[in-house]
């Protein structure tokens, strides 16, 4: 997914520039095959190739072109490449973005965060797939759910921020033990330095979007900002300037909706109780 966003990125470039393909294939001695590869991710760039084409398409913002060039290492395997042959793409180009992400903000209506997930939780969420996942399936997806949530401990955790709504709190995923297994592994999460949570309460009566599933995830510079969404045929990835803008204004409007951290803590407390 990396590669594919570079190329993503360099199209955007050569547009902003004014230039067609067959423009910019001149100017950069780039056969027309050739540059349609890059931009559509099929073929890999160097750092160097990459500020190449950025100063030949006129672009001057250095942290950007920074930023890009580093998005260019690092292509060997990771740990997700392991289920290459035995998950969905989609689930694989998830964890690639959590791994590199700055810092990653998430709303959820119907279920607790996947970073958060014990390991009851996410197994009843598989079982719950259409067309039916066999047993191996479920195990497969559940240890890569597992594997994903590293990126919250170690030395350098990202800064991770969860708005969760209330009703995915109150929503019975098993057994009350597993339940209450569920929503203690959220009020421990919580008391992370570097993790926020924050509930919407259902007192916050409507809100905007549709109620789907939001990760957005921050990149070294804004323009490199990814957002990713839910979807039944799998994971949808966006980032093109107003799609980006759109859901940082929805990430705005969920926060301004939800309670305080110190709130949202004791709301959880209170349906723990309450089971």
């Amino acid at each position: 997914m990396r590669q594919q966003r570079i190329g993503a990125e360099l199209r955007k470039l050569r547009e902003r520039a004014g230039l067609n393909a067959r423009e910019a294939s001149e100017l950069l001695s780039v056969n027309a095959a050739r540059m349609s590869a890059i931009e559509s991710g099929r073929f890999g760039v160097s750092a160097d190739r990459v500020r190449v084409f950025a100063r030949n398409y006129g672009c001057s913002d250095e942290a950007y072109i920074d930023a890009l060039a580093t998005m260019t290492a690092g292509r060997g395997r990771n740990w997700w490449d392991e289920y290459r042959e035995v998950l969905p793409s989609g689930l694989l180009d998830l964890a690639e973005l959590e791994h590199h992400a700055m810092a990653i903000r998430t709303a959820q209506i119907a279920h607790v965060p996947g970073l958060f997930q014990t390991v009851d939780y996410a197994r009843l969420v598989f079982r719950q797939s259409i067309p039916k996942l066999t047993p191996p399936e479920i195990e497969y997806r559940i240890t890569h759910r597992i594997k994903r949530q590293a990126i919250l401990y170690g030395n350098a955790p990202t800064p991770y921020a969860a708005i969760i709504h209330e009703a995915a709190l109150r929503m019975r995923f098993g057994s009350r033990g597993a339940t209450r297994e569920q929503l203690e592994r959220i009020v421990e999460m919580s008391e992370l330095d570097h993790v926020t949570v924050s509930v919407i309460p259902y007192e916050a009566g409507i809100f905007p979007g549709a109620g789907q599933t939001v990760l957005y995830a921050e990149g070294p510079v804004p323009y490199l900002d990814t957002v990713q969404l839910d979807a039944e045929h799998g994971s949808v990835f966006l980032h093109a300037d107003l799609q980006l803008e759109k859901y940082r204004t929805f990430m705005t409007y969920f926060e301004a909706v939800a309670l305080k951290e110190a709130a949202s803590r004791d709301l959880i407390h209170t349906i723990i109780r309450d089971l």
